[in-house]
């Protein structure tokens, strides 16, 4: 048999195969897919998990004519392999190539841009009624997992969508797996499904057995309603107004296909919101996937017939690790603290901490804003709550931030994993922000440590404050520096000038510290560790400011806000008037690719550094290329 999946240029090609050709394609598009993660790296068994429902949406919808979102969007690798991309499949997730998430200016069947969880649901609803208002038959299909499920974004848009009139359809892809295990009451309930063949078996066979006998038959039918909400969750979704459907097999397209025929004639029959509840595997079809998918949910490049193995040469210590071993150290020491993460136990490094203190370890799901206040709330009866947050994460709940921590002038930490660019994620998850949004609220503090020394370092001087006090580091790796081995602090609002030149004096910010010393030797600049993005060193700064002619700041963050913008603006209320070139994040969304590659191109390397101080304050480098100074 000629492969199929060579012949798939869009869905239009998918709708000419036959329903037993379907299968067929299924399987190619799975080794497809793994052997293409395989070479580039990427989000592994959520994309094996979804084959068969992407297939089977494609071939009953008339895409891109129906909508379909897809929420947070990492497991759309079979959607645009079906959707003409197949052929840019070797450049995903790096620059210039295609994004790991949807995104609308890539494909015309990206039609809402994602990569944060939960908000499918809005945006299908949103288009639905869109079409409505304008006369147009389409359907909108939002397709979640039961992860997405947790966060309060969708059931606000469930609440909003059960009494709208549009072509909505929710498909619940349901495989107990977010990037964590899935966590609360919501996933034990979902988690009855166990009992989901048994049930829909035993419905279809007393409807048939029954339907003769037409009192038995009506008995059968309101015993079944009390059953169905004991067994399966369609109480929940119907009360919400939505048909609830399901659960079936996510895999079988002889399920698949006929539910989602189905479900498209009630929706062009105006039957109301349609909720269908599939039930898939992550890993599916590969076996190493299947048996550790958290393993193998976003890794790097490996050998499909190996699978992950570990380097021959170990990995620097990263900043997710030094934060994961802090956090042991200073719970062993202080029992009030407690950790909070917003489903993301391996990714912020709580593996260790959960498994030495589970009384202490909360996992709240996909809910950043609750995490938030649920640590506000701990911090009223004296707990230390540490909540392990990305950057781009915390950007969710910033509401709360403001109201129930730092109105309250609440000690919570916040680690902020993933600040400043993250690489092949994208802007989607780049921490550019943190520093503007944060700095501007009372009572919060910003501290960037410049290597993985001075994080453990400044993560034990943000948990002896009294008030809220944010430390943000980057993805990945630093220098190597030596960490402490205490829980010794470093001074609170303190920086420290590193290396002394003359003229110009580079400001530091973070781990740009050490392409600005690459910089300076080249320059005969001084440079400063700042370490605090708020509260400033103002008296670091009166003294770089009256012994030299120009600052430059450096930061990895946007300037619009940031903390060039907090030296101007300590300069003017001290009334010190002098040169002041900003360096950091451009006005813009910064696309995936190689941080390194991307901190050269933004002019972020010691290279880039020195080429912008040299272009602004040429005349005040008396040094030439290549000379350098003692400190």
């Amino acid at each position: 048999m000629s492969p199929l999946l060579p012949t798939i240029e869009s869905p239009a090609d998918l709708r000419r195969l036959s329903r037993t050709q379907l299968q067929p394609l299924a399987n190619e598009l799975r080794t497809f897919v793994l052997e293409s993660v395989a070479r580039t790296g990427g989000h592994l068994s959520s994309n094996l998990g979804t084959v068969e429902l992407t297939v089977a949406l494609h071939y009953v919808f008339n895409t891109p004519e129906d909508r379909l979102v897809w929420d947070v969007g990492h497991q759309t690798y079979p959607h645009k392999i079906l959707t003409g991309r197949r052929d840019r499949m070797h450049s995903l997730r790096q620059q210039g190539g295609i994004s790991g998430f949807p995104r609308r200016e890539e494909s015309e069947y990206d039609t809402f841009g994602t990569a944060h969880s939960s908000t499918s649901i809005s945006a299908a609803l949103g288009m639905a009624l869109a079409s409505k208002i304008k006369g147009e038959k389409r359907h909108s299909v939002a397709i979640i997992g039961d992860g997405a499920m947790t966060a309060g974004m969708a059931f606000e848009a469930l609440n909003n969508a059960g009494v709208a009139e549009g072509r909505l359809l929710v498909v619940l892809n349901d495989n107990d797996m977010s990037i964590s295990p899935p966590v609360g009451a919501l996933n034990r309930y979902l988690a009855q499904l166990m009992s989901g063949q048994f049930y829909a078996a035993a419905k279809n066979v007393g409807k048939q057995v029954l339907r003769g006998a037409p009192p038995l038959f009506e008995l059968a039918k309101r015993l079944e309603e009390h059953a169905k909400g004991m067994v399966v969750p369609a109480t929940l979704f119907e009360k919400f107004g939505f048909n609830y459907i399901g659960p079936i097999d996510g895999h079988d397209l002889d399920s698949l296909i006929p539910t989602l025929e189905n479900i498209r004639h009630l929706l062009e029959t105006d039957s109301g919101p349609q909720f269908l509840h599939v039930v898939t595997k992550k890993g599916q079809g590969y076996k190493l996937a299947e048996a550790d998918p958290v393993a193998y949910h976003g890794p790097g490049k490996f050998d499909p017939a190996v699978g992950l193995t570990k380097p021959a040469t170990p990995p620097k210590t990263t900043f997710t690790q030094v934060f994961g071993q802090w956090l042991c150290d200073m719970a062993e020491a202080d029992p009030r603290l407690v950790g909070i993460t917003p489903a993301m136990r391996e990714g912020s490094g709580m593996v260790e901490f959960e498994r030495r203190f589970p009384a202490r370890y909360f996992d709240v799901g996909i809910a950043e804003q609750h995490a938030v206040t649920f640590a506000a709330g701990l911090a009223c009866e004296g707990m230390k709550p540490v909540v392990a947050i990305y950057s781009t994460f915390l950007q969710r709940a910033y509401d709360q931030l403001i109201h129930d921590v730092a109105l309250q002038n609440l000690p919570v930490v916040f680690a902020l994993d993933r600040a400043g660019l993250v690489g092949a994620d994208g802007a989607t998850h780049a921490g550019a922000y943190d520093i503007a949004f944060l700095r501007c609220i009372p009572n919060m503090a910003v501290a960037c440590p410049s290597d993985e020394a001075e994080c453990r370092q400044l993560l034990s001087t943000a948990f002896e404050q009294d008030h809220p006090v944010a430390v943000r580091y980057p993805r990945g790796a630093g220098v190597g520096a030596v960490q402490p081995s205490g829980l010794e602090a470093l001074p609170y609002g303190r920086g420290e000038w590193t290396h002394k030149g003359r003229g110009v004096a580079i400001l530091a910010f973070g781990t740009l510290l050490h392409p600005a010393l690459a910089a300076a030797q080249r320059l005969g600049a001084s440079v400063a560790n700042m370490r605090w993005a708020k509260p400033l060193d103002l008296d670091l700064l009166r003294e770089l400011a009256n012994s030299h002619q120009a600052l430059v700041t450096v930061e990895e963050g946007c300037l619009q806000g940031g903390a060039g913008s907090a030296v101007l603006e300590a300069l003017q209320a001290e009334g010190l008037t002098l040169p002041v070139l900003q360096l950091g994040l451009p006005d813009e969304f910064v696309e995936h690719g190689d941080p390194a590659r991307l901190l050269a191109m933004l002019g972020l390397d010691a290279t880039g550094i020195e080429r912008s101080v040299r272009e602004r304050f040429a005349d005040l480098l008396d040094v030439a290329p290549g000379l350098k100074v003692a400190a």
